[in-house]
């Protein structure tokens, strides 16, 4: 797990508003700046190429005025003429005429270009090319002329006005698109800065917040991503507030419950001790012993409900085998049916039946069911106690039900017990395995025992059923000669848990 930064650390890092604006505005930059040089390159080639074909027209102009003929190769130019065709306003234009074996014509003897290989000559009327006189750059074109008296005519020229385009072409292209550039980075920033500001104000609802403060986060976001983190959050809390309310309550519950078999068990001690008949001492280490079965028992149950309550958001459900799941349970449960008398049976086990769910849970409702039936099921006084677990495929149902034929429950008040701490009161006349009495395990309505229970088990059983996506129901025996006589503990799941098998 890693560790939260410290202050002085978290103070390095950059906002989140400046690293999105840096990383949209550098490659912005980039781009530019690359698209800037691309379009000045092209734009110093064309107008390059311009220049370099006014001087080709100078160079072939005064080649016009040159004649290759007897008595030679002669410029018929005078001074004036020739002031007149290489005038510019803005340029220094300098040329030479030569004959083949390099002898000077007329023009500037120290102006010379690179002769073109003798077997291009033919191919390759002119040439450019750059040269350097006094520290000036020259742009300069060779016109070759074959025939009987070849000659060479090379024109130069400065190069201010191509290098001084060049200079307004990059401050007439970068200053406008460097302002545009600014403000479309004043504009980013503004933008994300407003559209992260729900965020911002995320952050601060979450830094006011109290510990004990659980509640929803309000969240205005103008972006998914925002509403869908502050969604998360908020089902976070949300998951957060059932843990810490189930941790409470089973704090308080233990706390709570506890209380009543630990003061019987410190009562049934004392008076012990009290006594001096070891008769005495031993009816009350009977006592104690029960007592701290009853604690166990009721630790167990919400050990349970808290297993539940964990269990929610990691549960999983996989294809479970319950014929095979009853056989085992029931062959655990035998011994103590046997030393209580209760004739404890089973139907449709023999068929193969699945369902998807966590056996370990279904495990839990069926071992607290039969807790139940075997400690409060009791029937009139004749009557052979019975309990048969029934596995049952129906056309839209599977189902799994504990039935029993003691003195069963009221429909008034099944509902009721499927609640925590409910329990079925003395004199109801109903008797239901849910009831707790008082320490000394008392006998009351219609021969249900109370004093070993909380109103846990069936709380229990409905809530593993709802993490099942299963239906629990309480209802009265149909399997007997006598209807309504008994509890019928069901629990259902419907055909469309079956199909996803």
């Amino acid at each position: 797990m890693s560790a939260a930064l410290p202050d002085s650390a978290a103070a390095l890092l950059p906002s989140l508003r400046t690293r999105l604006a840096r990383h949209v505005l550098l490659p912005l930059a980039l781009v530019w700046l690359m698209g800037t040089a691309i379009t000045v390159s092209v734009a110093y080639y064309y107008a390059q190429q311009a220049f370099d074909r006014a001087l080709l027209d100078d160079a072939y102009a005064l080649s016009a005025n040159v004649q290759a003929g007897p008595p030679g190769v002669q410029l018929r130019l005078t001074e004036s003429e020739l002031k007149a065709l290489l005038f510019d306003q803005s340029e220094s234009v300098y040329f030479a005429v030569r004959r083949a074996d390099g002898s000077l014509v007329g023009g500037h003897p120290w102006l010379r270009a690179p002769a073109p290989v003798p077997d291009q000559l033919a191919e390759k009327k002119f040439e450019f090319s750059d040269t350097n006189h006094q520290g000036k750059t020259l742009r300069t074109v060779s016109v070759y002329r074959n025939g009987a008296l070849p000659y060479q005519v090379v024109v130069a020229q400065t190069t201010n006005s191509r290098s001084d385009l060049l200079r307004r072409v990059l401050l007439f292209s970068f200053i406008p698109q460097a302002a545009l550039l600014l403000l479309l980075a004043w504009w980013l920033r503004r933008a994300i800065g407003s559209d992260l500001q729900p965020l911002s104000a995320l952050q601060r609802a979450l830094n006011q917040r109290d510990t004990n403060d659980l509640a929803p986060v309000a969240v205005q976001a103008s972006t998914r991503d925002v509403q869908q983190l502050g969604g998360a959050i908020n089902s976070l809390m949300a998951r957060v507030q059932a843990g810490v309310r189930a941790q409470r309550e089973f704090a308080g519950n233990v706390a709570h419950e506890l209380r009543t078999p630990l003061a019987g068990i410190r009562a049934l001690a004392e008076y012990g001790l009290a006594q001096a008949d070891p008769q005495v001492w031993q009816r009350q280490l009977t006592a104690v012993a029960a007592s701290e079965v009853r604690a166990s028992h009721m630790v167990n149950q919400l050990l349970a409900l808290a297993l539940a309550d964990e269990t929610r958001d990691s549960l999983r459900l996989v294809p479970v085998a319950l014929d095979a799941l009853v056989r085992r349970v029931l062959l655990e449960a035998m011994p103590r049916a046997d030393a209580l008398g209760v004739d404890l049976g089973a139907r449709g086990i023999d068929e193969p039946v699945s369902v998807r769910a966590d056996g370990g849970l279904i495990e839990g409702m069926l071992n607290n069911l039969l807790d139940n039936a075997l400690r409060y099921g009791k029937p009139e006084a004749g009557t052979t106690p019975t309990i048969t677990v029934e596995l049952r495929r129906d056309a839209g149902t599977v189902s799994l039900r504990v039935v029993d034929n003691g003195p069963g429950i009221a429909a008034a008040a099944r509902q009721d017990l499927l609640q925590r701490w409910q329990q079925a009161g003395s004199g109801s006349g109903t008797g239901i395995g849910v009831g707790v009495g008082n320490v000394m395990g008392d006998r009351i309505g219609n021969g249900v025992e109370t004093g070993h229970g909380v109103g846990l088990g069936l709380a229990i059983v409905a809530r593993y059923a709802a993490l099942l996506g299963a239906r629990f129901e309480l209802g009265a025996n149909d399997m007997g000669a006598q209807r309504g006589a008994g509890l019928d503990a069901g629990i259902f799941w419907d055909i469309e848990n079956i199909n996803r098998l």
